[in-house]
């Protein structure tokens, strides 16, 4: 099985998702979207790219295995292609690897890493690539990311045997896919702390913390600070607030009525 999928003649349908940023994603798509129009042509591998106003995008590449690995050939030198060009603007003298990051079902993961760690430490002896596999679920998914780094070849190499990897261990159970959340701007709460989280943003959110907001201790009402019935705070004596006679000041009755004297 794994020879067949390595020569491209396995007749599998497969799809494997990618997390890009914002700036790689514009590397794929190209000026008017021709990069992309071409990889889609010249792999014949479906190539979706999540819409949104996101950091992350999700690129979803689907078809017969050997699409799928042209596919991830045209990228990776995509790429590398990249990297080349950053560094002729660079002082730096060691070229960075080529990093792609896989999105992969965490109940797939166990049988990628392997017992005691074997299946992983095979794949990065046998293609010279780095694999990492994320220790943690990407947030509201049951996805892992599988980082992979190297030449292009290597990546090649690396996503053949990750490919055969997830086809002899199918994931079980139901997936929650990991869809990456807009950005937003900051919600400022009291005390000054500051959260980025986009869920904060939402308009359910921030309903919540407006219900949750501690009730004043005082209404005003005419020139006297009130004590708000849900908040008691013991007030020796009522204050007069922003009188418009600085002359005239109150003091208590022992009945319990103000009078007043200038």
């Amino acid at each position: 099985m794994e020879s067949k999928v390595s020569e491209g003649g396995l007749n599998v349908t497969l799809t494997i998702r990618l997390l890009m940023h914002g700036k790689e994603v514009g590397s794929i798509i190209g000026k008017k979207g021709e990069t992309v129009k071409k990889m889609r042509e010249e792999s014949g591998a479906r190539i979706n790219i999540s819409e949104g106003n996101c950091p992350e995008r999700i690129v979803t590449i689907t078809g017969p295995t050997d699409a799928i690995f042209k596919a991830f050939a045209m990228i990776a030198y995509k790429f590398e292609e990249d990297i080349t060009n950053s560094m002729s603007n660079s002082t730096a003298t060691s070229k960075p690897p080529v990093t792609l990051r896989l999105v992969v079902p965490a109940s797939q993961c166990g049988s990628l890493i392997g017992k005691g760690g074997s299946k992983i430490k095979e794949i990065r002896e046998s293609t010279g690539a780095q694999v990492q596999v994320a220790g943690d679920m990407l947030p509201n998914s049951t996805e892992r990311a599988v980082t992979i780094s190297g030449t292009p070849d290597a990546i090649i190499q690396c996503v053949k045997q990750i490919c055969v990897v997830m086809l002899e261990s199918p994931p079980k159970g139901a997936t929650i896919p990991y869809r990456p959340k807009p950005a937003s701007t900051p919600v400022i709460f009291a005390g000054g702390q500051v959260r980025a989280d986009p869920l904060a943003a939402s308009t359910a959110n921030l309903s919540l913390l407006l219900q949750h907001q501690p009730l004043p201790a005082y209404t005003i009402q005419g020139q006297y600070a009130i004590p708000h019935p849900d908040v008691w705070m013991p007030v020796p004596r009522p204050v007069l607030m922003n009188s418009p006679f600085p002359m005239i000041s109150a003091d208590p009755d022992p009945h319990g009525r103000n009078t007043f004297t200038a």
